[in-house]
């Protein structure tokens, strides 16, 4: 497997469980080595150098269970050579904006699981790192929450950061993602844009006629899905691919096809994942994947 993930904005590294993706980060941090290939993080070669340039939040959460809040992200920040009024300040910043200011003199095996998981996120933030992996990063968060990590992460890419985005929830990729990995079985399936990924299937109508529209050009197929009252019914069209919603509504108007709905529908990246994956999401743990990242 290989690809190449461009510096600044959030690139999406999408599969099913088991499919590879952890594995496959893992590698890029070096703490697995590929058996063969090659790797680049940051222009140089994987290696556990301790500086602050990357901020991982791994699948697996750990922290230490008798460090205080702040205490474990200071000490996170110092790991990566930060000096310590630095890492006070920016630890001291990030407990208050995960609303953990209460807590912060509380030692880790005293706060909830929710509570952890945020500690642990500032961890991966408090050196502003230039590249962020984030390995299902939503994971025991509530929507509050989720909701001020999508805006810390929007702010780090704003201010120039790269973002590796870790995920198979489709909807979380969709809502933030500006370009996409997806990989099945340790294969990468789809590399691309949102756009290119929605144009692997063809776009879905919804409109509302009194005739029927299977013989339109460009209507693959054209299934009823209810009356609409005054002998109008409602349709779900399918394109064939390569035809446009547009040149549809063009040949209606031409031809005085009478409508009284029209709605164009593009595919989601779950359909597009399906579509994709389909029965080969994650048969089997992969093994040996190779990964190339260049930010």
């Amino acid at each position: 497997m290989s690809f190449e993930v461009p510096q600044g904005g959030i690139f999406g590294f999408l599969g099913a469980n088991g499919a590879g993706k952890t594995t496959t980060l893992r590698m890029v941090l070096d703490i697995l080595r590929p058996t063969e290939g090659v790797i680049e993080v940051l222009g140089r070669a994987p290696g556990r150098r301790g500086d602050g340039e990357i901020g991982f939040l791994p699948e697996e959460r750990g922290l230490y269970r008798q460090m205080t809040a702040l205490e474990t992200v200071v000490y996170f920040g110092r790991l990566k050579g930060m000096a310590a009024p630095a890492a006070q300040a920016s630890a001291e910043v990030l407990i208050e904006r995960f609303g953990l200011t209460p807590f912060a003199r509380r030692k880790v095996d005293q706060l909830s699981k929710g509570m952890a998981q945020k500690v642990q996120l500032a961890t991966a933030l408090v050196t502003t790192p230039r590249l962020l992996i984030l390995d299902e990063p939503f994971a025991g968060l509530d929507p509050v929450n989720q909701a001020v990590l999508e805006e810390m992460v929007l702010d780090l890419v704003k201010a120039g950061s790269t973002v590796v985005f870790s995920t198979h929830v489709m909807q979380h990729a969709e809502r933030l993602c500006d370009r996409l990995l997806l990989i099945a079985r340790g294969r990468k399936v789809f590399q691309g844009s949102q756009d290119e990924a929605r144009a692997q299937l063809p776009a879905r109508l919804s409109l509302t006629a009194r005739a029927d529209p299977r013989q339109l050009p460009g209507v693959e197929q054209a299934q009823a899905s209810g009356a609409a009252g005054d002998g109008w019914t409602d349709w779900e069209i399918t394109l064939t691919p390569g035809a446009g919603s547009g040149a549809l509504l063009e040949a209606c108007t031409a031809s005085g096809f009478a409508l009284r709905r029209f709605e164009t529908r593009r595919a989601t990246l779950h359909e597009v994942f399906l579509h994709l994956v389909g029965g080969e999401a994650a048969a089997t743990p992969p093994t040996g994947e190779l990964a190339e990242a260049r930010p």
